[in-house]
Order: C-alpha cells, then structure tokens, then sequence
C-alpha cells in the first residue's frame, strides 16, 4: 500500500473518530452514555411514609434516579442543583427520585433537606442497600437516567451541576 494511501486512511480515520466523540465533547465527562441500554425489574425503594413504591409506576416518564447520603460532601453540593431541576418549566416529562442509601433515619433525612434548602424533592430511601447492590452503584452520588420505556439509557457517576445547559439541553431529547 502506498504511503499516499495510508495517509489517506489515517487522516479518515482521525476525522471520524474525532466527530463520532464531538457530540460527547460537550458532555459533562462523567455522564456515561450506555452502549446496551438495560431494563430493570422489581425495583422497589421507600417513600417517607414507609411505603414500597415500585419504580415501574413511573413508566412513561423519564426518569433520574439520584443516589446519595446525606454524609457525602459532593451529594451536598449537587442535591440544591438537582431540586432546581425538578421545577424547570423545559421538562414536562421528567420525574427525579433522590433515593438515600446512607442506611438513615427519616428524620436526619428531613433535617439534610433543611439544611440544604432542599424543597421540592420528595423524600425516598432504601435502607437495606439493595438497590445499590441491583445497579453496582461504585459510589455516592450516582444519578441513573432511566427513559419513558424504563431502561436504563445513561447514568452519571459522581457528582454533576444539574443546571449545567449542556446536560439540559441533552436531556430535553428524552423528555
């Protein structure tokens, strides 16, 4: 093969790796886009009034399913974000669950709430960990992004400002 040739391939080859990324580019870097998106069944957490609540009634909707503890530092930062974007008027479909794993009580829960100016975010936990153990959650906070057919189609690991435009804006196309 020609040298001319190869240039020729290797210059393609930048360029539609390049723009096949582009678009991720102007992602945030922790927001991890499934290649095989992932159907979840039997997903059951609490509600503050000690009610299972099954994820699958909040099929047709889109649906971010935070992961946090009120002891994590990044989770403090991040939640005041998350509670701005349960109200944007952009969102029609949208449903966000903040589901504590922190193994806490209900009312160091509420009292995280207040402190952190928290008011439109229901409360939602899941004291024996399962959930965390069902989405080999790595850590806290750990945001998956769940479509209106209720399957898992990205999920952002660590902590993200919600009210970042260009997370908005990709998120509006599953609304």
């Amino acid at each position: 093969m020609s040298k001319l040739i190869k240039f020729f391939i290797a210059v393609i080859f930048i360029f539609s790796t390049f723009s096949s990324h582009s678009k991720d580019l102007n992602l945030p870097k922790n927001l991890i886009i499934k290649e095989k998106i992932k159907e979840y069944k039997d997903v059951f957490f609490k509600n503050r009034l000690d009610e299972d609540i099954n994820l699958s009634n909040y099929n047709g909707k889109l649906i971010l399913m935070n992961f946090w503890a009120t002891w994590c530092e990044p989770c403090k930062e991040e939640m005041p974000s998350l509670d701005k974007l349960a109200v944007d008027q952009n969102f029609k479909n949208l449903e966000i669950l903040a589901i504590n794993i922190g193994q806490e009580k209900i009312n160091k829960i509420e009292e995280f709430y207040n402190k952190t100016k928290i008011e439109k975010l229901d409360i939602f936990y899941d004291t024996d960990v399962r959930l965390a153990k069902k989405f080999l959650l790595r850590g806290v906070p750990t945001t998956l992004i769940i479509n209106k057919e209720g399957k898992e189609i990205a999920r952002v690991v660590g902590s993200i400002d919600f009210q970042d435009n260009r997370f908005k804006s990709w998120l509006q196309n599953f609304d």
